[in-house]
């Protein structure tokens, strides 16, 4: 039998480090809901995954990163939906249509987290910083977005105007998903009754941003 090639010994070490990146991962969350993140420590951590505690901080830098996977994906999330706008379709058209279609795949980026996992972020006076911290990451990457799009500076007030109205609707719908999920309603009824409520927010935005960044 031949020696592995560089690339193959390469390929087989990524895949280790995923692997244990997500055992530490998965074995954070359950300790994490079962007995909360504030008294759950790094120690614990590592001790049901089986490994260093330097292990942990070496894939996870911050205790909260464990928790809260999909950041970057979070932050980038307006700013992404808008770039992706369709020809002659507007920056709320966009949103409307992208938070519509995570809605309808009830996807984690947009609230559906399950039960047990809001309640582990809303008895967390860390987790909830680190996410209002992640809305207003997301506001900043989505107001660079339309600097860009439309030619203007990124302090411009129409800009920051424009993006705090869009941010703010997608965090207000974010919380009632949320608020939905802990009141312990399934999925389903969850995206039905959201379905309902983001027509009526992003309706509420038309006469001021029907044609604002438009492709």
């Amino acid at each position: 039998m031949g020696t592995q090639t560089p690339a193959a010994t390469s390929g087989l070490r990524e895949t280790k480090k995923q692997e244990t990146r997500q055992l530490i991962s998965d074995h954070a969350t359950r300790l994490f809901i079962t007995q909360g993140f504030e008294q759950t420590t790094i120690a614990e951590i590592a001790a049901a995954a089986r490994v260093a505690k330097k292990t942990v901080t070496n894939y996870f830098p911050r205790k909260e990163d464990l928790a809260l996977d999909h950041q970057e994906q979070f932050a980038a999330s307006l700013a992404d939906a808008v770039a992706a706008r369709r020809p002659g379709e507007s920056a709320l058209a966009a949103l409307r249509r992208a938070f519509g279609e995570a809605v309808a795949a009830q996807d984690p980026v947009a609230g559906f987290s399950g039960q047990r996992f809001a309640r582990m972020v809303a008895d967390s006076p860390t987790l909830s910083a680190c996410l209002r911290g992640l809305h207003d990451q997301r506001e900043d990457h989505l107001a660079r977005a339309l600097a860009e799009i439309t030619g203007a500076q990124p302090d411009d007030v129409t800009v920051q105007t424009a993006a705090g109205l869009l941010g703010t609707v997608e965090r207000v719908l974010f919380h009632r998903i949320q608020m939905l999920t802990l009141a312990g309603h399934s999925n389903d009824q969850i995206a039905r009754t959201i379905a309902a409520d983001a027509t009526r927010a992003f309706d509420l935005l038309e006469p001021a941003l029907s044609d604002y960044a438009t492709a």
